[in-house]
C-alpha cells in the first residue's frame, strides 16, 4: 500500500518559495504564515513573494537591531549589514557622552543621511541614548515610511537632496552624521538580485561611475554641519573602503575603515579635529 505524505502548510510554502529561488524558504514561510490572517490572504502573499517582491514589503515591516521597521512599497529595504554603521555611531555616542566635561550637555544632534525607511536614525535613538534626530532623504515615499518610523521616537524627517533639506540651525551642531548612501556602480545595477533591481529606487542604488558620487558630495558639505569632534560615518564595500577614506582626507577629516567579517559590513569612518 503507498505511503499517503500530509504536508504541512509550512511545509509545503517552503517548497514552493524554494522552488522559486528564496534562500531563506523556511524562515520565509514561517513568517508569511505568522502574518497571513486567512488562507486567502497568504495565498496572495506567496505569490507575490514569487513572483518577486522583497519579502519585506509584503510583510509591511523588516528586522533591524532587533526592532521592527515598516517599510512600504518602493523603499529601500534596510540591509543587516548596516546593523555594523548604527554599532560604531553608537560607540561614538556612548564615548562622548563619558567625556569628562564638568557641565551638562544637551543632547547630541544626529543626522540620517539618504535615510530611507528611516532605519538608522530609529536604531540609534533605541541604542545611543538620549540624541536630538534628524533624518533626510530625496524620495517622497522613503520621507514618509520614515516618518512613520522615527516621529514617535522624536525625531525630524525632512524631504530633498542630502543636506539641502535641512534646518541651518544644526550647521556646526552634528555630533554624528550617519549615512547610508548609494554606492553600487551604475554598471553593476542589472547584476543585483532582482528584488532591489526592480523593486527599490534606483537613486538608493545607483552610486555613478564608480560609486562614489554621493559619497564625494557627503564628504564636501559634512565640514559645514560636523562640531568639532563630530564624525561622519558612511557604508561602503571593502574594494571602495580606501577610495572612500581618501575623499574624507581631501576634505579635512581624518578618516579609518572598519570592517565586521560577521556581517560583511564595511564603514568609513571621518572625523572633524577639534580646533588646536
Amino acid at each position: 500500500m503507498p505511503v499517503i505524505r500530509h504536508h504541512s502548510p509550512h511545509g509545503t510554502l517552503t517548497a514552493r518559495l524554494r522552488a522559486a529561488g528564496c534562500v531563506f524558504a523556511e524562515d520565509e514561510a514561517r513568517l508569511l504564515l505568522d502574518a497571513a490572517p486567512t488562507p486567502e490572504a497568504l495565498e496572495a502573499m506567496a505569490r507575490r513573494r514569487i513572483a518577486g517582491l522583497p519579502l519585506e514589503h509584503i510583510l509591511g515591516w523588516a528586522e533591524f537591531c532587533g526592532r521592527r521597521i515598516a517599510v512600504g512599497p518602493g523603499v529601500f529595504v534596510p540591509r543587516r549589514r548596516t546593523e555594523f554603521l548604527v554599532r560604531e555611531a553608537a560607540a561614538l555616542l556612548t564615548e562622548w557622552r563619558l567625556e569628562p566635561l564638568g557641565v551638562a550637555r544637551p543632547a547630541p544632534v544626529v543626522i540620517d543621511l539618504c535615510c530611507g525607511s528611516g532605519a538608522v536614525g530609529a536604531a540609534l535613538s533605541a541604542l545611543g541614548g538620549p540624541l536630538e534626530l534628524h533624518s533626510a532623504d530625496i524620495d517622497p515615499a522613503a520621507v514618509a515610511c520614515a516618518r512613520t518610523n522615527v516621529g514617535p521616537l522624536g525625531g525630524e524627517v525632512y524631504e530633498g537632496d542630502l543636506y539641502a533639506p535641512l534646518p541651518a540651525g544644526l550647521r556646526g551642531r552634528v555630533r554624528v552624521l550617519a549615512v547610508n548612501a548609494p554606492y553600487v556602480p551604475s554598471a553593476e545595477i542589472e547584476t543585483m538580485p532582482q528584488e532591489a533591481r526592480l523593486h527599490e529606487p534606483r537613486t538608493c542604488l545607483d552610486g555613478g561611475a564608480d560609486g562614489l558620487h554621493v559619497q564625494r558630495r557627503v564628504a564636501a558639505g559634512a565640514l559645514q554641519w560636523l562640531a568639532p569632534g563630530g564624525h561622519v560615518l558612511i557604508e561602503t564595500s571593502r574594494r571602495q573602503a580606501t577610495q572612500t577614506a581618501g575623499i574624507f582626507r581631501r576634505h579635512g577629516l581624518t578618516a579609518r575603515v572598519l570592517v565586521s567579517e560577521e556581517l560583511g559590513a564595511t564603514v568609513v569612518a571621518g572625523t572633524l579635529a577639534p580646533p588646536g
